[in-house]
């Protein structure tokens, strides 16, 4: 008999009065005095639990007692008549025709992720069993659908997936740690290094955006989705060693028509949560004390705010953040000033844009006024940034000029430079963060909850 999801039973594609075989956990169950057993079930198809009613009397072998020895996290199959609720808090329920456990809960006084509330501080030390909450399971469920709607946008808008190098030996924001990839060992004399198995020094990846450029410069619109990994010792609930990052460039694109479709994406990506993801969405408002599902909606109907950097300086000097007499080429934007902007003064999503170009990767394109940068953040509230691209620098001269400032090998980017000598052509891009575009969509405030098995500095378990 084909096996039901609770989530087709609650969205009524099954007809009262069918019957149907489930499958799933013990969230928790109660006894009652009219010899009957409830159990509430989930299978992880959707927040909801189904409420499975057992009758006593009818278990009547061994086997079918031991259902009364159940507790939560036993995994049970389920086969029964589906009908409609009296109890007000129950949309449906299953009276049991036949039960069976598949798996039992060995140690149910020791077990982690028993029916009651538990801190995300607790969680973490359970990675492998978190997503058995309903907290875990609405942020994985939201994070899969984000992964959807961001592959399904770029294919109807004609982008190409583009796989890049998760070793590589360049670091393409020029500067910070990258994870060395030490050795290889060969299993003859165990004496390979590094730099004799791939004839140089090589690392993880801190972005795929060098790499996919040069597809853009041939197939036009591409984009490349995937782990990449940053050094930085910094254990906050903002940064992760490995994270999930979105880099899409475009050909033929200055820096307006690349805010364009990042906010056409944006967009996009929310309508979608909205739509499939409404009672995940339910769920973090209740517990959360967050109304997130009317912000996400006022998010549809307005326009991303537009300032350059250097109105934002002025913002800050006018609110007595940062000292008056400073020239806003000399202050680099820290996450305090930023969370004033966007937390306190705007209260709203925003886009810094033309960036001194001190503070920023070589391979973004000079302005006319040699100062400053064709580059952009987005900086969402609670979160801060984003996304963060630009235009890229499509001028050989200004490139070399921009390497050599920076002190960094072109010999290392000489394939690099050759795009600039081969039909160069105005082009951008920009990288979006997967995990903190989910902390804001769920108002979750630590990153490490939003991922399934985090890494951070001393922390690599699971």
């Amino acid at each position: 008999m084909k096996i039901s999801s609770i989530k087709d039973i609650f969205e009524n594609k099954i007809l009262i009065d069918s019957i149907v075989k489930v499958k799933g956990w013990i969230k928790n169950k109660r006894n009652s005095k009219s010899n009957l057993l409830f159990i509430d079930i989930y299978d992880g198809s959707c927040v909801n639990t189904l409420q499975i009613i057992v009758n006593k009397k009818l278990l009547k072998n061994n086997i079918n007692h031991e259902i009364l020895k159940v507790t939560s996290g036993c995994s049970l199959s389920v086969k029964g008549k589906l009908v409609s609720s009296l109890n007000v808090n129950q949309k449906f329920e299953v009276y049991m025709h036949k039960i069976n456990v598949i798996g039992w809960i060995n140690k149910p006084n020791s077990y982690p992720m028993s029916s009651k509330k538990h801190s995300m501080e607790h969680l973490r030390n359970f990675a492998h069993l978190r997503p058995r909450t309903n907290i875990i399971g609405c942020i994985s469920r939201i994070r899969s659908a984000i992964f959807y709607s961001i592959h399904n946008f770029l294919y109807i808008n004609n982008y190409h997936w583009v796989s890049s190098p998760i070793i590589t030996s360049l670091n393409t924001e020029g500067a910070g740690d990258m994870f060395s990839v030490k050795y290889a060992k060969n299993l003859e004399n165990n004496k390979i290094t590094y730099k004799d198995f791939f004839g140089k020094e090589v690392f993880l990846t801190v972005s795929g955006q060098l790499s996919i450029e040069a597809y853009a410069c041939a197939l036009s619109k591409v984009y490349t989705f995937g782990p990449i990994f940053r050094a930085e010792n910094s254990n906050t609930t903002r940064h992760l060693s490995e994270f999930w990052m979105l880099e899409v460039e475009l050909a033929f694109a200055d820096l307006d028509n690349i805010i364009e479709v990042v906010e056409k994406m944006l967009k996009y990506i929310i309508n979608f949560i909205l739509k499939n993801n409404k009672n995940d969405l339910l769920f973090f408002e209740k517990n959360l004390n967050d109304n997130i599902v009317n912000k996400l909606k006022i998010f549809l109907e307005s326009n991303i705010c537009q300032i350059n950097y250097q109105d934002a300086i002025e913002i800050l000097k006018d609110n007595k953040i940062i000292n008056r007499n400073y020239m806003f080429l000399d202050v680099e934007l820290n996450l305090d000033h930023e969370k004033f902007l966007v937390d306190k003064y705007f209260k709203k999503p925003i886009i810094i844009k033309n960036y001194p170009k001190d503070f920023k990767p070589f391979y973004m394109r000079i302005n006319k006024d040699k100062k400053t940068v064709s580059a952009f953040d987005i900086l969402f509230p609670n979160v801060g940034e984003i996304i963060g691209g630009s235009q890229r620098e499509e001028r050989i001269l200004y490139l070399d000029k921009r390497i050599k400032e920076l002190n960094l090998n072109f010999n290392d980017y000489s394939w690099y430079r050759d795009l600039r000598f081969y039909g160069t052509v105005p082009h951008s891009g920009f990288g979006l963060g997967l995990e903190r575009l989910i902390m804001y969509i769920t108002g979750i405030k630590n990153i490490k909850d939003v991922i399934p098995f985090p890494r951070t500095p001393k922390n690599a378990n699971f």
